[in-house]
């Protein structure tokens, strides 16, 4: 059973799922959903949306560069049928996983304090600038002394375009 990559978002496309676009020089593109089809067809980089594996990987969202993805790759070789070495290669996936997920908890443990030191920076450096902005406009005692006053306008009662007092459009009156 051969487990295919989406050419798009590069999840697993198991078989039996998903479709697959032959171009004229035989390339074949396998798609999981109708969504990352649309998207390729709309000729999209997947590197620029979102969603996909190739952003998150391409922005340091997820690790790039360790050795459990190169056991990915092989499994997708062709070997001989044997029992003992499918009952080793299935204890080695399972080892493999804990040691994958393992290292991807560190790599966003590391990645999330790294983004913690960042917003922390940005809070103290927005504070500085708010106690800056405090000291620039305190007021003066000139400044002080003038006060503003209110400007009542009188509200008719029986206006032609509203029936009542004005009250049923939500404004006040003095």
């Amino acid at each position: 059973m051969r487990i295919e990559k989406c050419y798009f978002c590069s999840t697993n496309v198991y078989p039996g799922h998903g479709s697959a676009f032959v171009r004229n020089d035989a390339k074949v593109f396998r798609f999981c959903t109708s969504k990352c089809h649309k998207n390729f067809k709309m000729k999209r980089n997947p590197r620029k949306v979102r969603w996909t594996k190739a952003f998150r990987k391409a922005a340091g969202k997820e690790m790039t560069i360790d050795s459990t993805i190169e056991f990915e790759k092989r499994r997708n070789v062709p070997v001989r049928y044997d029992r003992d070495l499918i009952q080793t290669t299935v204890k080695a996936m399972k080892r493999v996983g804990e040691i994958r997920a393992r290292r991807e908890r560190a790599f966003f443990k590391h990645r999330m304090a790294a983004a913690r030191e960042k917003q922390k920076a940005h809070r103290k450096r927005a504070l500085d600038g708010a106690k800056l902005d405090v000291k620039l406009h305190l007021p003066t005692s000139a400044e002080s002394s003038q006060t503003k006053t209110k400007i009542l306008v009188p509200v008719k009662a029986n206006s032609a375009l509203i029936q009542g007092d004005g009250h049923s459009m939500g404004m006040e009156t003095d």
